[in-house]
């Protein structure tokens, strides 16, 4: 595999500090209750894995795994699960966690499935919201950076599998 020319956008320090001040907004917002993350794989499982540390509530964590269709950085917006929940969510208080919202579809998807299974509450906790590519009307309630566009990797981040595993994030420069 080819070596992609990338630049640190966003590096380790920064994003430590933002999953910090996610978890305090959300013990603070959470104060004496209970709350499940429901993470989304394969992504976000470095961000939850950091954020949980930084909650300081009872938490419970289960993760789902999606799969949408369409050419390699276009989504078609028809999406499968691939990976459903292990525990019920009714009547508690959820927050999915993503590591990216870019176009919307796959989270709106799985918002609006969510919702079907009688949450207390349910929000969206994002460490990217990638703006620009906006394709749908949907919005998280707590957001760790924002940004306009360019592909991203590191922290999660993949391309075709790889760089998940480097500790900052990186802007992938065209050539």
């Amino acid at each position: 595999m080819e070596e992609p020319n990338r630049k640190i956008l966003f590096p380790r320090e920064k994003i430590a500090t933002e999953v910090k001040r996610l978890g305090h907004e959300i013990s603070l917002d959470y104060a004496g209750k209970e709350v499940m993350l429901v993470g989304v794989l394969k992504g976000s499982f470095l961000f939850i894995a950091d954020l949980i540390r930084e909650i300081e509530l009872p938490t419970l964590v289960d993760f789902v795994r999606l799969a949408s269709y369409g050419s390699g950085t276009q989504t078609s917006g028809v999406i499968e699960f691939r990976k459903e929940l292990e525990m019920s969510i009714r009547g508690r208080e959820v927050i999915i966690i993503e590591d990216i919202i870019d176009s919307g579809y796959t989270l709106e998807c799985l918002y609006n499935k969510l919702l079907l299974q009688e949450p207390r509450s349910l929000k969206i906790c994002t460490l990217i919201d990638k703006r620009a590519r906006r394709e749908v009307e949907i919005e998280a309630d707590y957001v760790g950076i924002s940004m306009d566009d360019g592909f991203i990797i590191g922290y999660g981040l993949d391309h075709d599998e790889y760089y998940r595993n480097l500790p900052d994030i990186y802007l992938v420069e065209e050539v």
